[in-house]
Order: C-alpha cells, then sequence, then structure tokens
C-alpha cells in the first residue's frame, strides 16, 4: 500500500489512522488535506470529519526492494527483500527457502541480480547510488573462502616455487587473491586472459623479480 485516505474528528487523529494503515512513520510520508474538519451547528449538526490523503515517501531502498521481490516472483521464487541504504550504498538482504537457487552457481545468479537492480537504478534516479544484493551472507562466506584458498596456494608456491593457475573468476573475486597476497614478499599474482576467461596466476618472486600487477583488478 503506498498511499491511503483516512478521515477522523481531527487532522491529528486522521493522520494516525492513516500511519497506521500504512505502518509507517510520520516522517515516511507527505499529507494532503482534503477536507477541514467542521463542528457544524451546536456542534452537532452538519458535523465533517477531517479528511486527507497520505503517501508514503518514494525511497530508493524501498524502491529497489520491491523491484527485485518483483523480479523473483517472477521467476517463481517466494522471497522477501530488507532494504538499508548508507549514503549512497543500497543494501538487499534477500530471504527465503529457495535461496540456493538465488545464488547459482558460484553466485552468477545473484550477480546477475545484483546488475540487474544496478542498472535500474542508475536509469530511474540522477544520483548514483551502488547496490549489493547478498543472501543468507553469502558474499562474506565466499571471501573468507577464497582468502583460505589465497593462502594455501601460497604455502603451496612457496614450497615447489612452480606457479599455479586458478579457474576463471570474476574480477572482486580475483582482486581478493591479490589483496590476501600482496604482503607476501616471495608471490607474485597476475591475471591472463579475457572476461569471461580471465584467470589468476600466483608465482614464486624471486628476489630480483617484479612484484605482480595487483592495481589491474578493477
Amino acid at each position: 500500500m503506498k498511499e491511503v485516505t483516512a478521515t477522523g474528528k481531527t487532522i491529528d487523529s486522521a493522520i494516525e489512522t492513516a500511519l497506521s494503515q500504512l505502518g509507517v512513520s510520520r516522517d515516511d510520508v507527505e499529507i494532503e488535506i482534503i477536507e477541514n474538519p467542521a463542528k457544524g451547528v451546536l456542534g452537532i449538526f452538519g458535523q465533517k470529519d477531517a479528511k486527507i490523503l497520505v503517501k508514503v515517501k518514494e525511497s530508493p531502498e524501498i524502491t529497489m526492494a520491491e523491484f527485485v521481490e518483483t523480479i523473483l516472483t517472477k521467476m517463481g521464487i517466494e522471497a522477501k527483500v530488507a532494504a538499508a541504504i548508507d549514503g549512497s550504498r543500497i543494501t538487499l538482504d534477500v530471504s527465503g527457502p529457495d535461496m540456493g537457487i538465488v545464488i547459482g552457481r558460484r553466485g552468477e545468479t545473484l550477480d546477475a541480480l545484483q546488475q540487474i537492480a544496478q542498472l535500474y537504478v542508475n536509469r530511474i534516479y540522477e544520483e548514483y547510488y551502488k547496490i549489493r544484493i547478498d543472501t543468507e551472507n553469502y558474499r562474506a562466506k565466499r571471501e573468507e573462502a577464497l582468502i583460505i584458498l589465497a593462502k594455501g596456494l601460497a604455502k603451496k608456491v612457496l614450497k615447489t616455487r612452480k606457479e599455479v593457475a586458478l579457474e576463471p573468476m570474476k574480477a572482486y573475486e580475483r582482486r581478493i587473491i591479490h589483496t590476501t597476497l600482496q604482503d607476501y614478499n616471495r608471490i607474485s599474482t597476475h591475471s591472463i586472459g579475457e572476461e569471461p576467461n580471465r584467470r589468476l596466476v600466483v608465482s614464486y618472486r624471486y628476489s630480483n623479480a617484479p612484484k605482480g600487477n595487483k592495481k589491474e583488478e578493477k
């Protein structure tokens, strides 16, 4: 429900009725007075209640939560989306019984959903917003797994002095590994290939060799 018409003996009582129906606070709405209350003759005859129209203010985070819920519904996925905004960053957390489908293989479906939401928010708002969509804390778990992988690879390369090429990864995943290994003096990292098959290479860096380029991942 985006708006509601309410009546009351006073403007304030009508507003309280509308806010209760909408489930929001007064700061979240715009109020239009349609009719002022009238006491009538002797305070009885011809008495009129106040009549108002209360509209929920449009907010980017709520708009995007509803947009994502609509997409998931059309996919046949039952889900709820909780939204939060911090400056220009909008965080959407999806919950429901079929979150494995939302995540997809290695987060591909989740990333695709995030990209669609990012394109949409930039189309409907003049101000730039950065969208982040997560479910079941997947992104933090994935980052933790990549950090563990990076440290394990570093240990292996330091022992064997042989480079290791990983399977293709998204840019932000390669960046996590780059960042994790940047303080290893004997480890060099760089990426090879073209998207979407670009992959990370972890190499042993000899004392006279330059460090790998860790700034290439944007």
